[in-house]
């Protein structure tokens, strides 16, 4: 992708997207389809023959899907800041060292471009639609607000127009998790193994975020896991511990195995800058450029990107935009694992 000098001053003198494709472009370079993954997800969105393994949103793309990639051609890239195959705090830089601390701060403005650049690329002239939830549904918006003559559809869900006060303060917690372990290094840490305890911590209270208290309280309660009484006595020492922290340990070990800590923190912080309206006169501003045509679907149980966020979005958006809800007892991850209850009423809004 070359070089690129960020939003605040930075600069890559050579950037790299990896990215998934599935489908065939037209000779005009126009139907093309956009999909962007969430904080911690990758461009492996469905299966395909080269990676059979299933994608993280397999419902939505492929073969007579929401978005048919018999007609669409469908792109997915992972993130610029990110550990899988873009360039990010573990590549290397010039010097053949990784990037570690060096590594600028970037904004979903910054990664726009360089997904622009990668669509120039691909010799995609216009996206029919722009898709993506949580920050995916962010990095999409700030795609319909930068380059509305690229982007004829967008669709926003479990997203916001600008992060909020509290989603900023879960952000802050999660990143002290993380520059707080010794092993952080002040970001030097690579090649590893580096700050996995903090980097766990962080995961945990993200996933509290993203599974509502009900489902947690339903799943779990107070139950000991195994036979083991958690509780030993109000004087003595704890004996055993609840299921609910076995589940965040097993959330927070994936993690670990998977991500690298000083992307966790590279993209969080991304993520805590978003704002539309940055530079541009405001959101309501900022969204009253944006021409095409709208999706906007939340989760009715979500407790960090709430439904009334959602709602604010679509009537700031031109035109009668409704919010779509998907119905799901588990918070905010509902927009991944119930997508199918929305992917009708997405394909007619986007004309896909």
């Amino acid at each position: 992708m070359g070089e690129l000098h960020t939003e605040t001053g930075g600069h890559l003198p050579d950037v790299r997207l990896a990215y998934e494709t599935w489908g065939t472009l037209d000779a005009d370079g126009a139907n093309a389809v956009l999909v962007l993954h969430a904080l911690t997800g990758d461009a492996h969105v469905a299966s395909h023959r080269a990676d059979p393994s299933a994608g993280w949103w397999e419902e939505l793309v492929g073969p007579g899907r929401a978005v048919d990639t018999d007609r669409w051609f469908v792109v997915a890239p992972n993130m610029l800041g990110g550990c899988d195959g873009s360039t990010g705090p573990s590549s290397p830089a010039p010097d053949g060292a990784p990037w570690g601390s060096r590594f600028p701060f970037v904004t979903l403005r910054d990664a726009v471009e360089t997904e622009r650049r990668l669509a120039e690329h691909l010799g995609v002239t216009a996206w029919q639609a722009v898709i993506g939830g949580s920050m995916g549904g962010a990095r999409a918006l700030e795609w319909a607000v930068t380059h509305p003559e690229m982007v004829r559809g967008v669709a926003v869900l479990a997203s916001t127009a600008c992060s909020s006060a509290e989603q900023i303060a879960w952000a802050q917690a999660q990143t002290q998790a993380v520059r707080l372990d010794p092993d952080w290094a002040g970001g030097d840490y690579h090649p590893g193994p580096g700050p996995v305890v903090g980097l766990g911590i962080a995961r945990r209270i993200a996933h509290t975020t993203y599974r509502s208290a009900a489902e947690l309280e339903g799943r779990f309660g107070r139950a000991a896991q195994g036979a083991e009484n958690p509780f030993g006595t109000v004087a003595g020492p704890r004996a055993g511990r609840y299921q609910v922290e076995s589940y965040l340990d097993h959330q927070a070990a994936k993690l670990v195995d998977r991500f690298d800590a000083g992307s966790y923190v590279t993209l969080t912080e991304a993520l805590m800058s978003h704002d539309v309206g940055r530079g541009r006169g405001g959101v309501e501003a900022a969204l009253a450029g944006y021409p095409g045509r709208a999706f906007v679907a939340a989760v009715d149980s979500d407790r960090l990107y709430f439904p009334a966020e959602s709602e604010r979005l679509a009537r700031l958006l031109p035109g009668e935009v409704p919010v779509h809800t998907i119905a799901s007892p588990i918070g905010h991850d509902g927009f991944l694992t119930e997508y199918a209850q929305v992917a009708e009423e997405l394909k007619a809004a986007l004309e896909l």
